[in-house]
């Protein structure tokens, strides 16, 4: 894999989102890195902020907390800055169906009024966005590549499909330097785990580690998930490879394995303690599932050298390690 660290040292960076589950794994190694950092976040009890993510780190970064829908905000956030992070989302599929304006407001016209900020305040920075395989809807074939239908089955899918026009239009009309990753399943450290609003996989980490049983629904479901780090690092390499730029990528994870196999794995990470409880779909998240999921990311690797580095079972017991030590702070 290319080193991205040369590109970053001495960089002023902003991540959006920056407390949430991302971009404050983000944030952390853009530090490592030697850049000066700047994350802005709502902090929105429904969503991933926390700062206990940056725990130890909070010195060394800058904090806004600020919504990005507050355009008069946007153009001191950007100014002066070589490379802007977007990991700011709304990522609940059943909460974008019940707020169906909010999540558009969130995840389309956000980033929306954060281009147009870069466009006008610093227009050679890298514009990272990131997106979602949520866009693709239910596959036509697997392993799904960039070129397959977009068919979102649910409103955040279409939200973050127009967050996503917005990139490549301005990529092409204004010659802004954006790279969009549609991510796959991210889990690992800092994610929100208190329910299942940001990822199942929180919520089965939450059950585990107190000593509940979890629930799988469906269970037949193949999906490839994605660790953290690795997802970081690709964020990273796409915004230092001027290839990249323009670009809208796949972003996968391990090889694909069923729910049930997933779960029997989740509770193997916890040295074997827990259990779970196979159940039926409920009736609002069966209608926008999307049934088998798998990126092909071949474009990306291609591109800028990149590849998962942490195999699922590495990745789910440095997972159930760093919430056995700080579960209270995430609940």
């Amino acid at each position: 894999m290319k080193s991205p660290v040369a590109a970053f040292g001495g960089a002023k960076v902003l991540v959006a989102g920056g407390l949430g589950f991302i971009g404050s794994t983000l944030a952390i190694r853009l530090i490592e890195l030697g850049a000066e950092v700047t994350v802005v976040d709502s902090l929105d009890p429904d969503y991933g902020g926390n700062f206990a993510n940056i725990a130890g780190y909070e010195t060394r970064l800058g904090v806004v907390v600020a919504d990005l829908r507050d355009r008069e905000r946007l153009p001191e956030l950007v100014q002066g800055c070589h490379y802007v992070f977007n990991m700011a989302a709304q990522t609940g599929h059943v909460d974008s169906m019940r707020r169906p304006v909010n999540d558009l407001e969130i995840n389309a016209a956000a980033p929306l009024m954060l281009l147009e900020a870069v466009r006008a305040d610093c227009p050679e920075a890298v514009v990272v966005y990131g997106s979602t395989r949520q866009i693709y809807g239910r596959p036509d074939y697997l392993p799904v590549d960039e070129r397959h239908p977009l068919r979102p089955v649910d409103v955040n899918g279409v939200s973050k499909q127009a967050g996503e026009g917005f990139h490549t239009l301005y990529h092409q009309v204004y010659g802004l330097k954006t790279a969009i990753l549609r991510l796959t399943n991210t889990y690992g450290p800092r994610m929100r785990i208190r329910d299942a609003r940001q990822t199942f996989v929180g919520i089965w980490l939450r059950r585990v580690l107190e000593g509940d049983r979890f629930e799988v629904w469906g269970g037949t479901q193949q999906r490839d998930l994605a660790y953290v780090d690795d997802v970081v690092e690709a964020a990273l390499l796409a915004a230092a490879t001027p290839a990249a730029h323009g670009g809208v990528f796949n972003i996968g994870g391990s090889p694909p394995l069923s729910l049930l196999d997933l779960a029997q794995a989740t509770i193997a990470a916890n040295g074997g303690a827990g259990g779970f409880d196979l159940k039926e779909f409920p009736a609002e998240r069966k209608s926008i599932d999307i049934g088998d999921y798998w990126a092909d990311d071949g474009l990306f690797r291609r591109t800028v050298g990149w590849a998962p580095q942490v195999d699922l079972a590495t990745g789910l017991r440095h997972s159930v390690e760093y919430y056995r030590a700080n579960l209270a702070r995430y609940l």
